[in-house]
C-alpha cells in the first residue's frame, strides 16, 4: 500500500500532519475524520522508502530502543515525547529515522503499533502484536517491560548459540588453511629434493605429493566450485523444502542438534508466555511462535498443533502427538494447563532449558576442541612424517 502526507487540525485548532498508509485517498480521509482531525490536505508519496533490518540496524540496538522506551513510558512520559526524545538520542541514525518517522504517524492519529508495523523487518508481527494487546488493554508500560526482557533474553540465546558453532567453523577453517598452505607450499620443495634420488617413494609419500599435484594444478577449479557449491546451498537453503530438510538434519546432528533443540524449545516456550501473558489469544499466539520459532520442523509442529486446538482440544496432546517437544515440556505444559497458569509454567520451562543451552555449549565446546586438535595433528603429522620416510631411507643406504 502507498504511502500518503496528510496536513490537518484537529477540533481545538491545533495543526496536525503525518503519513498514513492506504489504498486511496479515501481512505486516508475516513481514517483521519474517525480520529476527529480537519482535513486540509492529503497527498500520496512518490516513493515509499522502507527501512529494512540488515542495512545498519542491530538487534541489539531495538532491544535497547523497547527498555529504554518501557522506562520512560513507565515514569508517565507521554508517548509523542518519549519517541521524540529517543529518535534523538538514538546513535544509530537509521534507527532514528524510524523511530521519528513512528512519531509522526502517532501525532498524525495512527496507533503506536500501527505506526511501528509499517516497518516490519525492524518491528516484527510479535513485536507489534504484544503493543497493540497493551495498548488496548491499558497497560502498554507493562508490556513494553515484558518485551524488553523478552527480547533481551532472546538476544543472549542466539548469542550462546552463534557463540558455540563460531569457535569449531574457525578452527576448521584454519585447519584447513594450514593443510592447503603445507600442501601448496611446502611438500612442492620436498618434491623436488626427491625428484633426483631415483629410488621409489614410499607409499605414503606418493599419496601426499599426489594430493599436492592435484591440489596445485586445480586449485582455481576447486575455488570456483567451492564458491557455486556456496551460492547453491543458500538459495537451496531459503526454498521452503530445502529449509526443511536442512532443519532436519540440524535436529539430528549429534552434537549440533541437541544445542539447536533445546534453544528451539526455550525460544517457543519464551515467546508463547510473553504473548499469553500479554493477553493476545491462544492461537494467534501460535500463529506468531510459529512464524517467529527460526526451525521450520518446529514451526510445522506448532501449525499442525493450531488445527486440533482450534477444534477444541487442549495444546498439550497435540504438541506431545508432533513428537517434537520433549515429554517434560508437552507435561509442564498439561500442568500448566490445568492449574490455569499456562504462561507462568511456560516461562519456567524457558528459564530451564536457557541453562541447558549454556551446559550444551560447555559442553560441545569442551568435546569438539580436542577431537579438531587431534585431527589437526594427524593431519599435519601424517604430512610430515610422509615427507620425512624418503630422508630415512636415504640414510639407510648411505
Amino acid at each position: 500500500m502507498p504511502d500518503f502526507d496528510y496536513k490537518g487540525k484537529t477540533l481545538a485548532g491545533a495543526p496536525v500532519q503525518g503519513t498514513l498508509k492506504a489504498n486511496t485517498k479515501e481512505d486516508v480521509e475516513r481514517v483521519l475524520r474517525q480520529n476527529r482531525i480537519i482535513v486540509q490536505s492529503i497527498n500520496k508519496k512518490a516513493a515509499n522508502i522502507e527501512i529494512r533490518i540488515g542495512t545498519g540496524i542491530k538487534k541489539v540496538e531495538v532491544s535497547r530502543f523497547t527498555r529504554q522506551f518501557a522506562t520512560m513510558i513507565g515514569a508517565g512520559l507521554p508517548m509523542v515525547q518519549c519517541l521524540d526524545i529517543l529518535s534523538s538520542q538514538t546513535e544509530n541514525k537509521e534507527l532514528a529515522k524510524v523511530v521519528s518517522q513512528i512519531k509522526d504517524g502517532v501525532q498524525g492519529g495512527a496507533t503506536l503499533s500501527d505506526a511501528m508495523s509499517r516497518h516490519p523487518k525492524i518491528f516484527d508481527q510479535l513485536y507489534t502484536n504484544m503493543v497493540e494487546a497493551g495498548e488496548l488493554g491499558g497497560a502498554l508500560d507493562a508490556i513494553l517491560v515484558r518485551l524488553a526482557v523478552y527480547r533481551e533474553k532472546a538476544d543472549q540465546l542466539v548469542r550462546k548459540v552463534k557463540g558455540a558453532m563460531v569457535y569449531p567453523s574457525v578452527i576448521v577453517v584454519v585447519a584447513a588453511g594450514v593443510t592447503v598452505a603445507m600442501l601448496t607450499f611446502i611438500v612442492p620443495v620436498f618434491a623436488k629434493m626427491f625428484s633426483g634420488v631415483g629410488s621409489e617413494l614410499p607409499a605414503p609419500t606418493q599419496v601426499v605429493l599426489g594430493i599436492s599435484n592435484f591440489l596445485r594444478d586445480n586449485i582455481l577449479f576447486m575455488l570456483i566450485g567451492m564458491v557455486a557449491g556456496i551460492v547453491a546451498f543458500i538459495y537451496w537453503k531459503k526454498t521452503p523444502g530445502g529449509a526443511l530438510l536442512f532443519d532436519k538434519i540440524l535436529l539430528k546432528t549429534p552434537v549440533f542438534g541437541t544445542l539447536v533443540k533445546k534453544s528451539s524449545v526455550a525460544r517457543f516456550t519464551r515467546t508463547l508466555s510473553t504473548l499469553l501473558s500479554s493477553g493476545v489469544s491462544i492461537l494467534e499466539a501460535l500463529e506468531i511462535t510459529a512464524k517467529t520459532s527460526g526451525n521450520r520442523v518446529v514451526a510445522n509442529a506448532i501449525n499442525k498443533s493450531m488445527l486440533a486446538i482450534a477444534e477444541g482440544d487442549t495444546i498439550t496432546g497435540p504438541l506431545k502427538q508432533t513428537g517434537v517437544f520433549p515429554p517434560m515440556v508437552t507435561q509442564m505444559i498439561g500442568v500448566g494447563e490445568k492449574t490455569g497458569g499456562l504462561d507462568d509454567m511456560l516461562n519456567k520451562i524457558a528459564d530451564f532449558y536457557d541453562e541447558e543451552v549454556d551446559e550444551a555449549v560447555t559442553a560441545l565446546t569442551s568435546i569438539i576442541e580436542p577431537i579438531i586438535i587431534v585431527f589437526m595433528g594427524a593431519v599435519i603429522g601424517g604430512i610430515l612424517i610422509a615427507m620425512y620416510l624418503p630422508m630415512f631411507d636415504i640414510i639407510g643406504k648411505i
